[in-house]
């Protein structure tokens, strides 16, 4: 015990360190073979997912914006041909055939809300449903206009569809995505009218002196002011 006593800190540190290292050294020697392969199939996962992202996933959106761009001349035209662009030809596919060769690119879910439009154009309601639907919200300040415009489109199907309801819900989730003095109070009047168009006047005011009080700027705010009685 007097020996013990006698050992300085730095002493007692250094042996045990010496005993922690021992222990690791022989738990590589009994376990070395196992964490090389384990390290090995990291490595190679890692690679894997690199592989994929450098030489599939990239040249796959990079042939599929390509792809799209016809569609998108035809849509975006002067004399714009909302046929042609959803179904293409022999000069250029049309956005129902980037959606299905590359659906999992950004070109494709872009292609999606272009098919929705498409449709609302040709007055076919329930395929402009189906392809907004598809439409997956992406993340960064300037997609959010997008996600927006997605959700409001979704809303003005349904106005069509005589479902005022659910279209005010959507107008008011599209103010939300996006909350901005130009697409929001723009989006809470259409809620507004919807629920008026359903019957429900005490939302449509709430959401009117919401506009005129949180969006007094807006071009809609006027048109708020009249409706509550304010002008």
């Amino acid at each position: 015990m007097a020996n013990k006593k006698n050992v300085s800190v730095e002493e007692q540190l250094d042996q045990d360190i010496e005993v922690a290292l021992d222990k690791t050294q022989d738990f590589f020697n009994k376990n070395g073979k196992t964490i090389t392969l384990v390290l090995i199939a990291i490595v190679a996962v890692v690679a894997a997912i690199f592989g994929y992202q450098k030489f599939v996933k990239e040249p796959r959106a990079e042939k599929a914006a390509a792809a799209m761009y016809m569609a998108q001349f035809r849509f975006e035209g002067e004399n714009a041909d909302y046929e042609l662009a959803l179904n293409g030809d022999e000069e250029g596919v049309g956005f129902l055939d980037v959606i299905e060769q590359y659906g999992s690119t950004p070109a494709a879910n872009l292609a999606a809300q272009y098919a929705g439009i498409c449709y609302m154009k040709l007055g076919d309601w329930d395929n402009a449903e189906k392809y907004l639907a598809k439409y997956k919200a992406t993340k960064g300040v300037p997609n959010a206009l997008v996600n927006a415009e997605n959700v409001g489109l979704q809303g003005d199907v349904q106005v069509q569809k005589g479902d005022y309801k659910k279209a005010a819900a959507l107008f008011e989730k599209a103010a939300a995505v996006a909350d901005n003095s130009f697409t929001t109070p723009l989006y809470l009047k259409k809620a507004a009218q919807a629920y008026e168009a359903a019957g429900d006047e005490a939302a449509a005011t709430k959401l009117y002196k919401r506009i005129a009080t949180e969006y007094a700027a807006s071009f809609e705010a006027r048109d708020a002011e009249k409706k509550l009685g304010l002008e």
